[in-house]
């Protein structure tokens, strides 16, 4: 039986008739955010940002999966307003934020990737502590209806689950590729996640049409 909160979210999917034209100039912010960091040649940042975001596809991708084959609900599904909601749990706005968000993550990063601040690694503290700020954002949307959970494991009764799956491997995987010192690999590891998310969507989403 699928959850009262995921029939709405269901038939908000890929619905054109919610557009909105602010998602015009949000993508403009988006893209002049990122143009700003190229022209100051910041690849690391770049790319950074965009392993960031992709990795954020992926969690989007298995939610739906768990919609879809559970028939009851996703970890996490945005029911209400957006003027376009990609996936069950994922609209456009959100996209848009965690696009600039792993800007914000690369950029705040300490130029010497082995300080230590208390004793521990400035890269895994700032991933825990940031993924930790996230987690309070989205118990916060979760108070006010913005996105909801339905399953057990996935809530106020677990965060420690959300703060692992949820945000952590953003953030790891980010200073992960920001740290790279050939950026012919920072290049290859983010294709690889844009071929990995793009191959993902067109099957589960345009062939079988499972999320």
């Amino acid at each position: 039986m699928i959850a009262a909160s995921a029939a709405p979210a269901q038939e908000l999917v890929r619905n054109a008739s919610h557009f909105q034209w602010y998602i015009i100039p949000l993508l403009l912010l988006v893209i002049h955010a990122y143009g700003e960091q190229a022209s100051a040649r910041r690849w690391n940042v770049v790319l950074a940002g965009l392993a960031f975001w992709l990795m954020d596809w992926v969690n989007e991708i298995w939610n739906g999966m768990l919609f879809h084959f559970s028939g009851f609900a996703p970890a996490w599904s945005t029911p209400n307003g957006s003027a376009y909601v990609l996936l069950i749990g994922l609209n456009i706005e959100i996209s848009f934020m965690f696009a600039i968000m792993g800007l914000y993550a690369a950029r705040t990063l300490p130029a010497d990737r082995k300080l230590k601040i208390a004793g521990i690694n400035n890269r895994w503290l700032l991933a825990a502590v940031n993924s930790v700020l996230c987690v309070c954002v989205e118990v916060w949307l979760n108070h006010i209806g913005a996105l909801v959970w339905e399953w057990p494991a996935w809530n106020l009764s677990a965060p420690w689950l959300i703060w692992l799956i949820g945000y952590l491997p953003f953030f790891v995987v980010a200073y992960w590729v920001h740290d790279m010192t050939s950026l012919k690999r920072q290049i290859t590891v983010v294709a690889a996640l844009a071929a990995g998310v793009s191959v993902a969507l067109a099957v589960f989403g345009g062939v079988l049409g499972w999320i």
